[in-house]
């Protein structure tokens, strides 16, 4: 979609917001990579400049403090809505760019974790022992992102136990606690796929659907909000009052 049509819509939704059901809810933050070239990433969407990343996150410590909040089943049954701030994939940037300044401001944090890459010692990725590191940062959550970044709704059944159940017990035995929350790499899920991870044990799972979560939301297939590397504080600001929830549209509700 064009910057122009994408701008329009922002525009025409911000007009009609009064009329259409309001962003109440859990928002879900999703970044990648702070400083690190993202594989795949042709478009250059997810790795946002350190600069712009410790801009964002200071409008949410001025302007949101009270909302801030980690993402794990307890709260999720709160209330009160938050915000509350993921990352996919694992790259080593997490730790050494990202956890000083999130840690420094006090903001909880949620890192979903490929597995092969942090076992194959992957450059530009978490090392096991990056991956400690980062597991006692304060307000770190570790949770999981499957072993090969494989899409789960493509896989058959065999694969999908394999990603699921291997991620998670390779991430309990290294950092030696439960693991119960998981994002789906590259957004692919589906009913098979949610019911999969509930019987593997997850009790928090993440789409990549754009939009914010009602206190009904199924905790398995919450929607995220996609933070891009070009986003101003601007356009920041206004993914964070819901005037981009649009973009649900673009893609059919896991949940339904």
């Amino acid at each position: 979609m064009s910057p122009i049509i994408s701008r329009c819509l922002v525009v025409c939704f911000k007009a009609a917001r009064l009329f259409i059901r309001k962003s109440d809810g859990n928002r879900i933050l999703m970044y990648h990579a702070v400083g690190t070239d993202v594989d795949g990433d042709t478009r250059g969407l997810y790795n946002i400049l350190p600069a712009r990343f410790e801009s964002h996150m200071r409008i949410l410590a001025s302007h949101h403090r009270n909302r801030l909040k980690n993402l794990d089943a307890a709260t999720l049954r709160q209330a009160d809505p938050g915000i509350m701030v993921t990352f996919d994939d694992g790259y080593r940037d997490n730790l050494t760019c990202a956890a000083p300044l999130l840690a420094d401001l006090g903001i909880p944090f949620t890192v979903f974790v490929t597995t092969g890459p942090v076992k194959d010692c992957k450059a530009g990725f978490l090392s096991p022992d990056d991956l400690r590191a980062l597991d006692n940062f304060p307000g770190a959550t570790i949770g999981a992102h499957g072993v090969t970044h494989a899409r789960l709704a493509e896989c058959n059944d065999r694969k999908l136990k394999k990603e699921l159940l291997e991620s998670k017990a390779y991430l309990e035995d290294l950092l030696g606690h439960p693991v119960d929350s998981l994002s789906y790499p590259h957004g692919s899920v589906s009913r098979r796929v949610r019911d999969a991870a509930e019987r593997a044990g997850y009790l928090v799972g993440a789409t990549s659907r754009f939009d914010v979560n009602p206190p009904n939301r199924d905790r398995l297939l919450l929607c995220r909000t996609d933070i891009w590397s070009g986003d101003s504080d601007g356009v920041f600001a206004e993914k964070l009052t819901g005037c981009w929830d649009w973009r649900r549209w673009r893609h059919a509700d896991p949940a339904k």
